[in-house]
């Protein structure tokens, strides 16, 4: 490059008159061309895994720290709940990751974990332990198919989950409702028989809502994978970080309440 610039300016210099020294003072006085050229900003560093598991941890650290304020608070967890609720939804619809907004969920979503799990864990001893265990083990599972089994999602099988998803959060919305104006579980709370069996509605929905919830995990995986890739700039390692940490949030609180259902 520095020869080839140097044959260059050699014949453009055979080609142009001679400078006086006054003119070659005013030259060298000017700034380069390269720093007039430059602008502030720089090119974004490209996303890592290593991006993703650190604010992965990050974030589940600050979740943790607002589950301890639940826990001893449980009272908070319905405000918290709204709360995080509408940051979730402001989350999952911005076009570029806030880290302010996501680590804001973070605290809200734990005040609600914490609350959630106190309240079950006075009513049934050693619930959250096993409903903890039982994510773990649900979240190495999925994760072991995806990494060694080659577990990927096509388009429509894409289109279904979301589907299936975008459903379910209504459906848990309505019912939420309806379980507050009632003073009842909602269609949870309806007894069915199967083969003789009386149960609640709540233990079906609960083995579909884990099942969707353990799939969508595969997704989680397939986006960062599919992100590291195509070398996406590293600040969209939050929203990763932010969706896997929704995820399993939402897989403990399935697995807790389906806990609970065969306790009782």
């Amino acid at each position: 490059m520095m020869n080839r610039a140097l044959n260059q300016g050699v014949q453009a210099g055979r080609n142009e008159p001679v400078m006086s020294d006054q003119d070659l003072n005013n030259l060298f006085d000017q700034p380069a061309a390269q720093n007039r050229n430059a602008g502030p900003q720089t090119a974004e560093r490209a996303m890592t895994y290593d991006d993703v598991m650190m604010k992965t941890g990050v974030l589940f650290a600050i979740l943790l720290a607002g589950a301890v304020v639940g826990w001893f608070v449980p009272p908070l967890a319905l405000p918290a709940m709204l709360i995080a609720l509408v940051l979730g939804l402001v989350n999952a619809f911005k076009k570029e990751p806030s880290k302010a907004l996501i680590i804001g969920y973070a605290v809200f979503e734990g005040v609600f974990l914490g609350g959630i799990s106190a309240i079950f864990e006075a009513q049934f001893s050693g619930i959250v332990v096993q409903a903890v265990l039982a994510t773990l083990c649900v979240f190495g599972v999925m994760l072991a198919l995806f990494k060694f089994k080659g577990v990927r999602y096509g388009s429509k099988m894409k289109k279904f989950m979301m589907i299936a998803i975008g459903g379910y959060a209504i459906f848990s919305l309505i019912n939420f409702g309806i379980a507050m104006f009632t003073g009842t579980g909602g269609a949870r709370s309806i007894e069915i028989n199967i083969m003789g069996f009386e149960m609640p509605l709540g233990v079906i929905i609960g083995i579909v809502a884990t099942v969707l919830a353990a799939m969508t995990l595969i997704m989680d995986f397939q986006m960062i994978e599919q992100g590291v890739k195509q070398q996406i700039p590293e600040k969209y390692s939050w929203m990763c970080a932010f969706s896997l940490m929704v995820t399993l949030v939402w897989l403990y609180i399935e697995i807790l309440r389906l806990i609970s259902y065969f306790r009782n």
